[in-house]
């Protein structure tokens, strides 16, 4: 009998498996009036960050879209905004009343930290005790976005947990599910493996197009990504190369055609293997792409990443032996059996999708369960 998943459908038909009320600072000088408001009210997350003042151009606009987007989550059931300035707030309000979620505003100025913590912990309250109501229903695995990404890899990573990870995306793309991959520099010397599976010459120009201009980016900078490795624990894992990262890291994509390849943030429009321009810093690209709409991450990790994030949990697997025994509380998924020949790869695949099925049903990663929420904006320029 096939286990049934339960999700929570939001007003906009998307589907969450969390159920989060956010506090979301507009801007760094608003970051302690939210965490205040976390104090006063349990039940609500709020969410820091660095930035929100004085960015401008493609970065400003990044930057929007970044926040609206987690906002927008499935994973979210309301949010409460605060800011400095009330245009930029209501700018993210109206932008994550779209989704038909509650949402509310507040700005500091002419107010002050008091009387915008007050108003807005009496309304983020009201928040708790109706998303404390809200039931999960039966859905499907087609309407589960899920996104992946791999970190601290090393040669385990491409034999064993980037593999399995593929054998999932496979299934689930199979199944008319939805994935996201990105780690844009990560591809190199593997990016004609990626083009060659996009579905069409649309599609392929435009992954060429974003992965052409990150790496002129670094070029302009000083910096030959070819033939070396800028990382140290995948030099520890005994990766020489980024070409040999990038082999590895291919795998977790499976063998599906690409149908699309999306600027930052973006959401995806078509069902199946979706591509994401992203950074492959784990937290900014498992950031960008909960602003794409993920709302469960693959992590498959070789060395032992402890990545988590506030609003999508992060299911981490290694084939790694002496990862898993020293990092145990950090891994979700032990795959090393699939090294030591104790099962295929098949089998393998099926340790992590029952995963993501208890995942969607409310089992705690092991990251949620350690208080891990790493939420990095990617930031394009310096600001003015």
């Amino acid at each position: 009998m096939e286990k049934k998943l339960w999700g929570y459908r939001r007003e906009n038909g998307k589907i969450g498996v969390r159920n989060h009320v956010v506090i979301m600072p507009v801007d760094d000088i608003s970051n302690a009036a939210a965490e205040a408001v976390g104090r006063i009210v349990p039940g609500t997350l709020p969410i820091p960050h660095a930035y929100g003042r004085l960015q401008y151009g493609p970065d400003l606009e990044l930057f929007f879209k970044t926040i609206i987007g987690n906002c927008s989550n499935p994973n979210v059931a309301a949010v409460i905004v605060i800011g400095i300035e009330p245009k930029w707030t209501e700018r993210i309000v109206e932008g994550i009343k779209k989704t038909g979620k509650p949402v509310a505003g507040f700005s500091i100025e002419r107010h002050g930290d008091f009387a915008t913590i007050e108003k807005a912990s009496r309304l983020a309250q009201k928040y708790v005790q109706y998303a404390s109501e809200l039931q999960r229903e039966e859905v499907e695995l087609s309407e589960i976005l899920v996104s992946i990404k791999c970190g601290e890899s090393d040669t385990t990573t491409g034999l064993g947990s980037c593999p399995t990870v593929g054998n999932v995306v496979d299934r689930l793309v199979d199944a008319n599910g939805t994935v996201i991959f990105g780690e844009t520099s990560e591809l190199t010397g593997g990016e004609h493996l990626i083009a060659d599976r996009c579905e069409s010459d649309e599609v392929k120009r435009k992954f060429y197009s974003i992965y052409n201009d990150y790496v002129e980016e670094i070029a302009s900078k000083g910096v030959d990504l070819f033939g070396s490795q800028p990382t140290e624990g995948n030099i520890r894992g005994g990766l020489t190369t980024i070409e040999e990262k990038a082999l590895g890291n291919i795998e977790k994509t499976g063998s599906k055609q690409v149908v699309d390849a999306l600027e930052p943030a973006v959401a995806p429009t078509k069902q199946g293997l979706n591509f994401m321009d992203t950074s492959s810093a784990a937290a900014e690209c498992i950031t960008l792409m909960a602003a794409g709409g993920a709302v469960v991450h693959f992590f498959p990790t070789g060395q032992g990443n402890i990545i988590g994030n506030p609003i999508v949990p992060v299911i981490k697997i290694s084939a790694n032996p002496i990862t898993v025994e020293t990092m145990s509380e950090h891994i979700d998924v032990d795959v090393t059996g699939l090294l030591k020949r104790e099962y295929n790869l098949t089998e393998s695949g099926d340790l992590l999708l029952d995963m993501l099925i208890r995942t969607i049903n409310g089992r705690l990663t092991a990251a949620e369960s350690l208080g891990h929420r790493e939420f990095v904006l990617t930031k394009l320029y310096r600001s003015a």
